[in-house]
């Protein structure tokens, strides 16, 4: 018995869907609320907009340093800008750096991001729509726009904002009367539950929330031989690059120790008395200092360059932007983050842009959640995601008969953070690619691999929000497997694969199926409702024979041996029969299995009954043995009762088996 619907776990972003609902065109409702609706009724009210999903008290603050009896949080007033000046606008003069000025939290990632942005305006207004005021229709409401795993979504708030002694508590501008980017740090506090739960936290975080890119890090000094062409492609593809130094290191670099960040947007060669040099163009975006070594504005190397050339590099001097050579850049700076921008996020047509297909998936203890290769007996049942590229990179390196094809795998596990507040932590993750040689659409088992070793994997497994890692590989299949670092771990992840080229994709897990709440009313089967007309389901299994012996059989082996509920879902019902889907195991799992994952005799039992009682009813459906049956809702009710009827001779007769023993 196999639930047959449409695979939803693999989304395929072409340009041609950017229109669909979870673009940023067309962005889901946070929480349901609609802005233009939620506007229009504050003004037909005369009132002002008070957000009851995110209200202006202790819980939107925080829940330990920030929580309702911490010191930090005394004397605390929530303000509207209207009532903190006399004039307040939303944006003064365009976006600028000067706007995003730190208060008391510990999200400087955030506003780095924040600040990064706005030296792009067309990034910028995808995340602060435009058309916001406190003059024109103000209803003190705004909104802004987030990418949350795959989807695009519209976070409503109101302009309360939490102050002492009249001053804005946390992200503020220069100006005292302008208040975009308070708002907009207030908005993705909202998304990810408070204020506190935003601190700590990587900037490479915030341009993917800001743009939906997938990002990638290299130490420096530990950096690959291609760095300066990867950095080509980059900006070639209208990725964002960052750079940083390890606050650890800067004692040691007194040219840029004031400089701990800064934004890479040039790369090029000059001819330097002769001979090429590779510079590289920065942006330190707080405008603050600049390089003053080889190549900066005023360096004697200049001189040597023709003038042309100098002039075509736009070379301007104490504007926050400065030249550099790649050598000094990699001495220099720590590390190197690039944001790979998604084909929707890109305006120009004159870019190279990425191809991209996202997976959603879960681990889930009992089932999915298999932990890393060191658990040789569960790490197989990790969801399982395949990939064809045949087509290789129009600049691949190698010969004709091995060209090669870039790809930038990322995983990264959701909503972590909006879990803080009940003491969840970054899980530790990482991802394998396997080299598939024969074509397969099924869930491959422990015995691949033991027979296979990794063609490529992510870094050693860590505690990141997301890891990923750019690769080169031979044209082929290839099997993804992400896993936490130990087993039984619950967590949710999106599944990204970059590569320069199309490439096929599909997802190898189990089989698809029903949510995890419709497997486990069909199991427990004290209730069993659908939400819609018709439902679909496709045998790939027969019924049971024998099976009071088959009961038998395995009474004996489960009591000693059942030390994980995932061996009695994925072996024991495999030798029963029955070939169920990935959410079906889980379910099984969450219905029989104790808290140490062991299922005994009993539930074994039932779980049987269940199962066969429902493939049996299956079959009496199916009247044209097409492997096929559509349900109504009135048929629907016809089916349960079949289901307690045959279920009723199922236990009738095991009792009489059981009293038959006994005697």
């Amino acid at each position: 018995f196999t639930p047959f619907i449409a695979n939803k776990l693999t989304q395929k972003i072409i340009l041609a869907a950017t229109d669909g609902l979870g673009s940023n065109r067309n962005a889901i409702k946070y929480l349901k609320q609609d802005y233009e609706v939620l506007k229009q009724q504050c003004l037909q009210a005369g009132t002002l907009f008070k957000d009851e999903e995110f209200p202006a008290c202790p819980s939107a603050l925080g829940y330990q340093d920030l929580g309702p009896y911490s010191f930090k949080t005394q004397g605390i007033v929530w303000k509207r800008p209207t009532e903190l000046c006399a004039n307040p606008q939303f944006i003064i003069g365009g976006a600028t750096r000067t706007d995003v000025c730190q208060g008391k939290l510990g999200d400087c990632w955030l506003l780095a991001a924040i600040a990064s942005l706005t030296l792009n305006p067309d990034i910028l207004y995808r995340v602060v729509p435009k058309a916001q005021s406190f003059q024109k229709d103000y209803a003190g409401i705004f909104h802004f726009q987030f990418w949350q795993y795959g989807e695009w979504v519209d976070v409503v708030v109101d302009d309360r904002l939490p102050t002492r002694n009249g001053e804005l508590l946390f992200v503020h501008s220069e100006e005292r009367n302008e208040f975009w980017s308070a708002l907009l740090e207030k908005a993705y506090a909202k998304l990810n539950g408070s204020y506190e739960a935003l601190t700590g936290g990587s900037t490479m975080e915030g341009f993917e929330d800001f743009t939906g890119g997938i990002s990638e890090s290299y130490e420096l000094r530990r950096a690959p031989s291609d760095l300066y062409q990867i950095i080509q492609k980059a900006l070639r593809a209208g990725s964002l690059l960052g750079c940083s130094i390890d606050v650890r290191d800067c004692c040691h670099f007194t040219l840029l120790s004031p400089l701990l960040r800064a934004l890479v947007h040039t790369v090029t060669k000059v001819y330097y008395r002769g001979r090429p040099e590779k510079l590289v163009r920065l942006r330190n975006p707080w405008g603050e200092c600049e390089w003053t070594g080889a190549w900066s504005d005023n360096a004697s190397e200049w001189n040597y360059v023709d003038p042309k050339q100098k002039q075509a590099l736009d070379k301007k001097v104490d504007d926050g932007e400065f030249w550099m050579s790649f050598s000094d850049f990699q001495r220099q700076f720590t590390r190197l983050e690039i944001c790979n921008l998604t084909p929707d996020t890109l305006t120009r047509n004159e870019v190279n842009k990425w191809d991209l297909t996202l997976f959603n998936g879960q681990w889930r203890r009992g089932s999915t959640a298999g932990g890393c290769q060191n658990y040789q007996a569960t790490y197989w049942t990790n969801p399982q995601f395949k990939i064809r590229l045949d087509e290789p990179d129009y600049d691949h390196e190698g010969s004709l008969d091995e060209p090669c094809c870039t790809i930038l795998v990322g995983l990264m596990q959701k909503n972590r953070r909006r879990q803080k507040k009940m003491g969840e932590a970054l899980l530790s993750i990482g991802y394998s690619l396997y080299q598939l040689e024969n074509n397969t659409d099924v869930h491959v088992n422990r015995a691949f691999f033991a027979r296979n070793k990794p063609a490529a994997r992510s870094d050693p497994y860590v505690n990141l929000r997301e890891v990923s890692r750019r690769m080169k590989l031979p044209r082929g299949e290839y099997l993804i497997v992400p896993s936490t670092f130990e087993p039984y771990k619950n967590g949710e992840f999106c599944l990204r694969v970059f590569s320069e080229r199309q490439t096929k994709t599909q997802c190898v897990s189990f089989l698809d199926g029903f949510n995890i709440n419709t497997c486990r009313e069909m199991i427990s089967l004290l209730d069993v409702s659908f939400e819609c007309h018709f439902i679909t389901f496709k045998v790939s299994g027969s019924p049971l024979q024998n099976f009071p012996m088959r009961w038998a059989k395995f009474a004996l082996p489960l009591s000693r041996h059942m030390a994980g509920g995932i061996k009695f879902s994925q072996a024991a019902l495999s030798a029963q029969g029955f070939t169920l889907n990935d959410q079906m195991q889980h379910s099984i799992v969450l219905r029989y299995a104790c808290s140490k994952l062991t299922i005994d005799f009993d539930g074994f039992v039932a779980c049987m009954i269940h199962l066969e009682t429902l493939f049996k009813v299956f079959h009496l459906l199916d009247k044209d043995k097409s492997g096929v049956i559509q349900l109504s809702l009135a048929e629907v009710r016809l089916f349960r009762l079949k289901y307690c009827l045959v279920k009723l001779q199922k236990w009738t007769a095991l009792k009489y088996i059981y009293l038959k023993s006994l005697l």
